[in-house]
Parts: structure tokens; sequence; C-alpha cells
């Protein structure tokens, strides 16, 4: 009784050895990564070249709204000018859009 049992198992074996199972796992990873994480990869690194590119002068939006004109830069901060006088600091990462030259000014 047991040899039959055991014959009956062997002969089920995947030619394959079991990469039809794993190719829907593949499959779903793939397509993962390139409709979401890829983008937002490069998203972080066009932010990243934003930042480093950030000089005195600029005109720029940070992430939280406000809109000023870059009077100094540091490596962790930079310093607006929102109003005239009126000076803020905040972290680079918050800068999210540099403004083209003579923005403020239409505002």
């Amino acid at each position: 009784m047991i040899s039959l049992a055991h014959a009956q198992t062997a002969g089920a074996s995947d030619p394959t050895g079991g990469l039809m199972q794993m190719l829907p796992l593949i499959l779903m990873f793939v397509v993962l990564w390139f409709l979401m994480i890829r983008p937002q990869m490069k998203k972080a690194k066009e932010h990243k070249s934003l930042l480093e590119g950030l000089a005195k002068g600029d005109e720029v939006v940070t992430q939280g709204g406000l809109v000023g004109k870059i009077t100094k830069v540091g490596d962790n901060y930079v310093s607006l000018e929102i109003a005239e006088g009126t000076e803020v600091v905040v972290q680079k990462p918050a800068i999210g859009l540099v403004l083209p030259k003579g923005t403020l000014k239409t505002l």
C-alpha cells in the first residue's frame, strides 16, 4: 500500500521547477517598480538638484506656500525675504519650486 502512494506522487513533479508559481509575484514586483518606485526616485532626484542649484536672488515658493526671494543660502537653511524688511529662515528641503525672475513683482 505504501508503494502505491509513493508511485502516485513521483509522477506529479513540475517540469518547470515551480517557476510558473513565482511568475505572478515577479510580474507584480516589476509593475510596482515601474509605476510607483521609479517615478518617485526620479522626482526625488529632481528635487535634490533643485536644492543644490539655489542661489541668492532666486524667487522661490516653499511647501508651506510662502513666496519670497532668497537673501542667504547656507548648508541646511535658506533665508527668504517675504516682504521688504521681513526675513524668515526655512530649511532647504522646504523649498518646493523656483519661480522665474520677476514673478514677485507681478504678484
